[in-house]
């Protein structure tokens, strides 16, 4: 089997390919978290601190020297890292809820009883009810026909 015939049948199986959506939809759940936190949920909170930018909150262990062009600044971002907390319980969240409508959809698939063999009772009924909807066919006479009896007089004595 050529190697191209083996991806292509790899390719085709359902749980790659729902494999592959999933993450292609993951990475643009991931972008629209991203903004919510930086733009929406994080600004209010800085405000609410007084003016406070999170992304930009960072504790500087060698600072940057202005007398040199390259940069220098050695700093723990704690702020960036307080956004990313954030974003990934926001998925964290989601992710839980989502899981959590999948297994109640499951429960109830499972609730409901598969139909049952019928019984042998159940199947002689129902091969009764489809020989008696079939139309019925002119039965052909298997009886020969009657042979004619003739009774002949009886014969008078002669005298």
């Amino acid at each position: 089997m050529s190697i191209v015939k083996e991806f292509r049948e790899f390719i085709a199986r359902g749980n790659v390919i729902d494999l592959a959506v999933g993450v292609i939809i993951g990475a643009a759940f991931n972008s629209i978290v991203k903004s919510l936190v930086d733009q929406v949920i994080m600004p209010p909170i800085g405000l609410l601190m007084g003016g406070l930018d999170f992304s930009k909150l960072q504790w500087v262990l060698k600072p940057e020297d202005p007398a040199t062009p390259a940069v220098e600044l050695v700093a723990v971002q704690y702020g960036a890292f307080i956004n990313t907390v954030i974003q990934f319980l926001i998925v964290a969240v989601v992710v839980f809820l989502l899981v959590k409508l999948v297994n109640q959809v499951r429960r109830a698939d499972a609730d409901e009883p598969a139909p049952s063999a019928p019984t042998p009772e159940e199947k002689l009924l129902t091969e009764i009810r489809d020989l008696l909807a079939k139309p019925a066919a002119a039965p052909k006479a298997a009886v020969a026909p009657a042979a004619k009896v003739v009774a002949k007089a009886p014969a008078k004595p002669k005298a």
